[in-house]
Order: C-alpha cells, then structure tokens, then sequence
C-alpha cells in the first residue's frame, strides 16, 4: 500500500511553533539562534508569560511549544496543564534552570515531550527540536495513513457495493449508508452504460495482455473524462468491455436529457480520441434509487447488445417496442443459462436450453432471418459472459469462433450456442474450490490495479484469512501476491509509455503509484531503466 506522495507532504509540512519565555534575550536568543527555517518551523509568536502564551495558542494553534518553567501571571508547568486540556496535539518542550531539575523531570509525565536546563546549550536545543518535530511529523504521517486507509476501504467498498446491487448480487435496504453523509434515502442516479463496439469478434485478435490494457486504458479514459463536470460519480467495469457510470444526485434533482447527451458525448469521444476504439452509450431516461439500478441495467444492456448500430448514443426510449417483449425474453432466457454455468446448476441450464428452443420454434415461423440475427447476439453475449467467469479457455474461444463462421443457419447456430454450453458446463464442474477462488483474485486485480490496495482487501473480499490467501497465490500463480501486482503494474505503465502521451505522473497514478519518485524506483528495478527513459527508447526505436 502506497502512500508515497501524502508521505513526501507529510514529512515537509512547515510547523509553528511558540516561544515563552519572561527574559526577553532569551527569547531573542531562541527566535535568533536556533534555524528554524532549516527544519520546516516558522515561529508564530512569542509570549512572556503563560497567560500571554495561552492567548496565541488560541490564535495561532502552534505545532510546538518552547516554554521557560518560571515566569510569572502562570508558569510553564500551569501552562503545559492548560495546554493538555484543550485537547489539540501540541509538543511542549520546558526550558528549567537546575534549581528546578526535578520538578521539570516530573514535568514529562504530565505530557512535555522534552526538558532543557539553563544555561541553554543551543546546540543540544535545536536537537531536541528537530527530533520533536520529527515525532511531530510522523504521527501526523500516521494518522494521514490511517485516513486514507479507511477512505480507501470505504471507497472500495462502497464501488463493491454499486457492483453487487447493479449484477442483482445482493438486496439492498435503506439502511445502507453511502462512503459520506448522504444516505439511499437522499440520493438518486443518472445511469450511463458503455459498450466497445463489436467486442466479441474485435478481442478476437488480442491476447489476455492486450485484451487487459484495452480494458484498462477504456476505464481509466471514462474516470478522466468525466473530472471536469465536478460530479459525484464512479465508473464500474460490469464485464469486459462493459462499463456502467453511476452519477449521483440529492432526490428530485430534475433529469435532464441534454445535459445527460453531453457527459455521453464527452465520453464517447474521449474514448476515440485515447484509445483508438469507438464505443456505443445507452442512456437511462430518468433518474432513480438504488433500488431500480438492477433493473435498469439490464434493460440498457439488452437494448445495446441488440442494436445493430455502432458508435451510438441510444436513449432507452428509442428501443422499438414492437420487438421488445420478444427480445427481453429471449435475454432472460440466455441469463438464465448463465447463471445456471455460474452454479454450476447442469438440470436448470439443460431445462433453460430447452425453454430457449421452444421459443426460436415458435418465432421461426415468423421470422427466419430475425431469428439468425437474435442467435448471433446472443452466442456473442454468451461469449463475453462466459470470458468473464472464465471457464472458457483461448483454445475453446478459437473453436467456437471457427464454428460460428461455418453456422449457415438456425440449427447450426443452436448447435453451437448447445456447445458452448456443454463445454463451459464441464470446465465449471472440474474446477477445484481453490481454483475459482485464484480466477476471482485474478479478475479482481485486473478490476483494481490503478487503487491502492493490498492482501487484506483482496483476501477479505474473496471471505478468506490473508495468510490462506498468499499460500493459494504463491500455490496458483508460482509468485507472491505483491510480485505479482507490481509485475502487472510495470507491464501495464510500459504499455501506457508506449501509447499514451500523459505524463509520467499520471501515467504512475494510472498503475497504482500516488507519488512519481516511489514509480520511478519501482520501474527502474523491474527495467533498468527509468519510465523517461524508456519511454524516450520506444521513441527513438
């Protein structure tokens, strides 16, 4: 997990500090002597007295408190009291004459960090300083740390939970709470669905890398594209080459058609212009709970994988309602089949099969050639869902796409859909418990290599202990988890040197990497080589 750029902040962040002291020189002396500047501290005021020096603490809420013991109104003892109850993280280092060593000593334990004795050996002072301000510093890097964890759990959670309510993988209640203040009661969502034209036959021709740096690339160009609008939103891969963008809204926020074109419009062309793909949008016409998104999914997938047009902009309306009763139930049909292959469920596959061609029978006699079109969708959408679950291997891929460019008609098209069935029925029902839950990590590190995470989300998202997890891993993949992220991570930045012409930043932010330096270590390490300098390589080649 990697903080590295908050870490750099954190650790140059300039501190205040005040100074107490009834001598004046010494307080000269104090302001004067020690460099302040060199370590990061600006002196904010200076004060004779405790009563005084309470006064700029309210004002100037100081990092660090240099304090002379004796002085008078309220000495530094009093005032270190005063200090702890105003409950604010501030270090108190006492300054004491020998007289009063020992109570300056008993001093530590009411909360000063520190003690010096007069006459002040300056250089033993700014020590004692810079090692205060060093603690100063890492706990407030600590506490950096500790947030943004929790933030990025909850961010991480909160994108798991859009999943499941979007896949219908769990029910939702309005007791469910978002990642900030807002509760479901309060918010609705614009839903946008975004779909690589022609994908099925288009990753044809890529294998697994390329097929997860376009994948990657896609998302990462649909995040970005949106950054301008200033909206609450997240951009949810459903599958390969599917991605949903919820946008967020307080409840009876007016849906407006336009501008939802507009967010379409900037993300259909973002995606030609960086990655060279054409996509095509389907636009839900109104705002709504959490609790329509399922359905609401669904219908937009349905109207997408079912029009023949590319690199267009559809509004669910649109769909011709003629043919839409129809078309839903064979849809609901072919994601019965699927979720039987995830089951693992053959009799309920077999009998939803059989549903399926008592339905091609009946329509046939109306529609040859409708019929042919609907088969080719849905062995097309049976392919990318049977990808996504991965038991279908390359060599199965290759077989069917050979089989599918030799089908002339409605019966050999149900013959390959049946094929495709059995095939994938046989790889779920071998596959070892273990074995399923390495594809689940292998999907759900390809899902989040530009997040910052680590063994304890993954093991806790797949409902396992972290040290069962790397034993499956190294097991499973002949490497440890975090050799294996940072391989990824590499491999995909090499990618993106190669195709993208963002800056080496942003490039590192992209694979998971906050600050360039820590990036540039990393990529050095795996390259020898920094990203400038292969990227200026691959230029020059």
């Amino acid at each position: 997990m990697y903080y590295s750029q908050n870490d750099s902040k954190v650790m140059k962040m300039n501190l205040k500090a005040l100074l107490v002291d009834d001598e004046i020189n010494i307080l000269r002396n104090l302001q004067t002597v020690i460099p302040w500047e060199k370590h990061d501290i600006e002196v904010v005021a200076l004060a004779s007295n405790g009563v005084k020096a309470l006064e700029m603490v309210q004002e100037h809420q100081p990092d660090l408190i240099l304090s002379d013991i004796r002085m008078p109104l309220m000495d530094g003892i009093a005032l270190l009291e005063q200090v702890n109850k105003l409950e604010r993280d501030i270090q108190v280092i006492l300054l004491t004459g020998f007289q009063e060593f020992e109570y300056a000593r008993s001093a530590l334990k009411y909360g000063a960090k520190d003690y010096i004795l007069k006459p002040i050996n300056y250089e033993e002072l700014e020590a004692v300083v810079e090692r205060v301000a060093f603690d100063i510093r890492e706990k407030r890097k600590a506490e950096l740390d500790e947030q943004k964890r929790w933030s990025r759990v909850r961010h991480l959670a909160y994108e798991k939970f859009l999943f499941d309510i979007l896949l219908d993988y769990t029910n939702v209640t309005t007791r469910h709470f978002f990642e900030d203040e807002n509760s479901l009661e309060e918010t609705e969502f614009t839903l946008l669905l975004i779909d690589l034209d022609n994908y099925s036959q288009l990753s044809r021709s890529w294998n697994e890398k390329e097929r997860k740096l376009k994948n990657f690339a896609v998302r990462n160009v649909l995040q970005d594209a949106l950054e301008p609008y200033e909206l609450l939103y997240s951009v949810l891969q459903t599958r390969e080459g599917e991605w949903c963008v919820l946008i967020r809204h307080q409840r009876e926020t007016p849906f407006n058609l336009g501008t939802a074109r507009g967010w379409s419009d900037a993300l259909q062309l973002a995606v030609k212009q960086h990655v060279k793909l054409t996509v095509s949008l389907g636009i839900y016409p109104e705002h709504m709970s959490v609790l329509q998104l399922a359905d609401a999914y669904k219908k937009l997938q349905r109207a997408l994988q079912l029009s023949p047009n590319v690199e267009q902009i559809l509004l669910l309306e649109e769909v011709n309602p003629g043919r839409n009763e129809w078309n839903n139930s064979m849809w609901e049909l072919v994601e019965e089949i699927v979720s039987s292959l995830k089951r693992r469920d053959k009799a309920q596959m077999e009998q939803t099969f059989e549903k399926l061609n008592q339905s091609l029978r009946v329509i046939s006699e109306h529609s040859y050639v409708r019929v042919e079109q609907i088969l080719h969708f849905l062995i097309l959408h049976l392919i990318r869902e049977m990808r996504e679950i991965n038991i279908m291997s390359d060599e199965e891929e290759r077989g069917l796409w050979s089989n599918l460019e030799r089908s002339v008609g409605v019966k050999d098209l149900l013959a390959t859909i049946h094929q495709l069935i059995q095939d994938c029925m046989n790889a779920g029902m071998n596959r070892k418990p273990s074995e399923l839950l390495m594809v689940n990590a292998k999907e759900y590190i390809a899902k989040n290599l530009s997040n910052d995470f680590g063994v304890e989300e993954i093991a806790d998202h797949l409902g396992i202990s972290c040290s069962y997890f790397s034993l499956l891993f190294k097991q499973h993949f002949g490497e440890t988890f975090l050799e294996n992220l940072t391989r990824q991570r590499i491999e995909l930045a090499k990618s993106l040197l190669r195709m993208s012409d963002k800056s080496i930043t942003q490039i590192g932010k992209q694979v998971g990497y906050a600050e360039r330096r820590y990036f540039t270590r990393v990529f050095y390490k795996f390259t020898g080589m920094t990203p400038s300098e292969y990227r200026e390589q691959i230029t020059n080649a």
